[in-house]
């Protein structure tokens, strides 16, 4: 930044201190004038809500982590007391246990924007398998943070899908001993969890740095998937897409705040409320809202694959079940390349869009098959939502990318700004006649 690359500033203190380190000039440059596409939607706010979301989850854990006890006889009591006995301690557990499922709900709407928009295409293929890898740490630390209050469904949840392990073979018993810590869930499970709990927000935030600075070298995409073309498509970040992001940010906060004061506990199950006794399996275990979807897939596996009318098998039920639940995470990494249409946004591939679309009725469906019981219509449900979002991925999308005829693309951003423009225009007038 030497060289007069700095930014002026009027305030002595700030002067002094950007001349030798010039992080308010970097700021400037990255969060003030840098050059934004100028058709934003509100689908490109949930970035920064997520971004808010993590920050608060770190702040709130950290807190919680300084009246938590990570022992086994104590773990439960000592959530209980941060309940009761703590000074707004109830307030920090709900924030955090809340944040987690809002923290979730805008991730996925950030996924299905980044889906819908291409925006994991040439030249941001970094950028999202960065974002991919936020996904896939915040679900182990999500899955890690479920067992640390010890109650019966998160203490059966990890012995249930810690179990999975062994179902690899050669390590998966070696596996499987390493993560318990032991030959069974206990205090030394515990301990592990909580450690890599506690690390593992601090590891998305470098990740979250390293998907952000690949988001500042390439450039954020945009509705129609036009790159742009000049001044006259872009916009300063602020004051306009920081205000609309402060906009954004506070009517989640709204929906955030009525679910953790009003309804802090719906998404519970009644047995998180009962501590962790290892000799009674609770008679359903159900996983947090945003795992079922792919608890679905790993129930939806109930065949063995092997020589048919022979006892030769491949591959069981349970192994089959671990390897389509994580395949069903890992596809995301190889999106760009399944997926290698030249037109980026959906709103000009009218077949790609009807498909994701159908893709996220799967998901919804996959969702609640994974809370019911394995048996019955959930089953076969899981079963054909599963064979769908496979289809997708490995099937729908290479298929698209060389036979679907997109619809034809606009000018430029300003183009299609203008013309949207014009299209409400006329639509508000022939209203008002």
């Amino acid at each position: 930044m030497s060289g007069g690359e700095r930014a002026e500033f009027k305030n002595p203190v700030v002067s002094w201190i950007d001349e030798r380190l010039p992080v308010f000039s970097l700021m400037q440059k990255e969060y003030g004038t840098f050059p934004t596409p100028k058709n934003f939607n509100y689908f490109w706010n949930f970035g920064a809500i997520a971004t808010v979301m993590l920050v608060l989850m770190i702040v709130t854990g950290i807190v919680l982590a300084m009246h938590y006890t990570p022992h086994a006889d104590h773990a439960f009591g000592s959530v209980e007391r941060i309940m009761r006995d703590v000074n707004w301690g109830w307030l920090l557990r709900y924030l955090h246990m809340n944040g987690a499922a809002f923290f979730f709900i805008a991730v996925y709407i950030h996924i299905f924007r980044g889906m819908y928009y291409g925006s994991y295409k040439k030249p941001r293929e970094l950028l999202w398998i960065f974002g991919v890898l936020i996904f896939v740490l915040m679900m182990a630390a999500a899955f890690m943070g479920y067992v640390l209050p010890w109650s019966q469904m998160g203490g059966w949840a990890a012995t249930v899908i810690t179990s999975l392990f062994s179902a690899i073979p050669f390590i998966g018993e070696d596996l499987l001993h390493f993560l318990w810590g032991g030959f069974s869930v206990d205090n030394p499970t515990l301990n592990r969890f909580f450690s890599l709990h506690y690390l593992l927000p601090f590891v998305i935030c470098a990740v979250v740095f390293l998907h952000v600075w690949a988001l500042h070298v390439t450039g954020s995409n945009n509705p129609v998937g036009v790159e742009p073309k000049g001044k006259q498509d872009t916009l300063p970040f602020h004051p306009y897409y920081t205000a609309k992001d402060t906009f954004g940010l506070a009517v989640f906060l709204l929906f955030f705040a009525a679910v953790s004061f009003y309804t802090p506990n719906i998404f519970a199950h009644p047995a998180h409320f009962v501590e962790f006794n290892p000799m009674v399996t609770p008679p359903h275990i159900v996983p947090e809202w945003y795992f079922l979807p792919f608890y679905a897939i790993l129930k939806a596996v109930t065949f063995d694959i092997g020589i048919p009318f022979t006892d030769v098998v491949f591959v069981s039920a349970k192994l089959g079940g671990v390897i389509a639940m994580f395949g069903a995470v890992f596809l995301l990494f190889f999106l760009p390349w399944l997926d290698n249409h030249p037109v980026k946004s959906a709103r000009y591939r009218p077949l790609y869009k009807k498909a994701l679309l159908l893709l996220v009725v799967a998901v919804l469906a996959l969702g609640w098959a994974g809370a019911q019981l394995p048996e019955g219509l959930p089953v076969l449900v899981g079963q054909i939502g599963t064979a769908y979002y496979f289809a997708f991925f490995l099937i729908i999308l290479p298929w698209l990318s060389k036979n679907e005829k997109a619809l034809a693309l606009p000018k430029s951003i300003s183009a299609a700004v203008l013309e949207e423009n014009k299209s409400k225009a006329q639509t508000t007038t022939g209203t008002a006649t």
